[in-house]
């Protein structure tokens, strides 16, 4: 029994034609599985057009619909707590994660793996900059982070009912980068290498602050080094502090003239207060993830289960 799950939001252009592919697939390959998808909030017809899809599937596709946008992590943990197969699927409704793949996948689950992820090696639509920042990303938080992290991770992957059951009971942090946990969660993986096409239709709904707040969030769950910062730009500014200090002492004792302290000072204080805002920063990122956490509200509230 295989479960797919599908977040989707505001995918009215090309819903039909992904639920035609993945059952031609599931079809072809003579598949016992389930279909969830998750509507994420969408304002346009979405949800109208999987409640008509259900209507004609009615033992296949299961439809989760939000009381509104929770983002495109929430919508995967809900498909992942309700799915009820031997193996789970995510993927995303823009086609750029293949159906055709799923075989693969699950013949990589048939031979004893718990995890398969799938590692993008470039997408179409992309532009190069763009493929180049999704790798120096993983090595930046490669750097940071005690685990190590696959490059080009994607939300395409497969997991093990044992797996979910684990996502399931002990990870539900509110800021979340769920390719990371199941990289790091243990178990038997492997990867499957995959050229993401280019969307058949619609716009990707990850824009450049929502890329850039995703950075943010798997850099503080899977890091502290960030928090050090302030430690390490200390000790270097202590050492550039008795440097100056002997420089300016040697100079009013055995100098031609006296220091200039007005330039040196105001550069000195300038830089100080620059750093000093900026680890206040980063230190307030990480209590005002502590304190979502603490909060304990719902990843996602459920509207109708179809």
């Amino acid at each position: 029994m295989i479960s797919i799950v599908i977040p989707v939001f505001n995918e009215e252009p090309i819903l039909e034609i992904v639920w035609e592919s993945i059952k031609n697939t599931l079809s072809y390959n003579n598949f016992d599985a389930e279909v969830i998808f998750v509507d994420d909030g969408s304002t346009d017809s979405s949800l109208k057009i999987l409640s008509n899809l259900k209507e004609n599937e009615p033992d296949t596709l299961k439809i989760i619909s939000f009381t509104k946008n929770f983002g495109h992590e929430s919508a995967m943990i809900a498909g992942i707590d309700h799915a009820t197969g031997d193996c789970i699927i995510c993927m995303d409704a823009d086609m750029q994660h293949p159906p055709e793949l799923i075989p693969k996948m699950v013949e990589k689950y048939n031979e004893g793996f718990h995890i398969v992820n799938m590692i993008r090696e470039k997408r179409e639509d992309n532009s190069w900059l763009k493929n180049k920042f999704s790798t120096f990303f993983y090595r930046f938080i490669n750097r940071l982070s005690e685990y190590e992290l696959h490059e080009n991770a994607s939300d395409f992957f497969l997991i093990s009912k044992t797996v979910a059951q684990t996502l399931r009971t002990n990870f539900r942090e509110r800021n979340r980068f769920l390719r990371g946990f199941i990289q790091i969660i243990g178990f038997e993986k492997t990867t499957i290498s995959f050229v993401a096409p280019k969307r058949i239709g619609g716009e990707s709904k990850y824009s450049f602050l929502k890329l850039l707040k995703l950075s943010v969030n798997a850099v503080v769950s899977f890091s502290k080094t960030p928090l050090y910062l302030g430690i390490y730009i200390g000790m270097i500014f202590a050492l550039f502090s008795v440097i100056l200090a002997v420089y300016s002492i040697y100079v009013y004792f055995f100098g031609n003239t006296p220091p200039s302290g007005y330039t040196t000072l105001v550069l000195f204080m300038s830089i100080s207060f620059t750093l000093l805002f900026f680890l206040v920063g980063i230190i307030g990122i990480y209590v005002g993830y502590n304190f979502d956490e603490n909060k304990q509200r719902p990843l996602y509230i459920i509207k109708k289960i179809y």
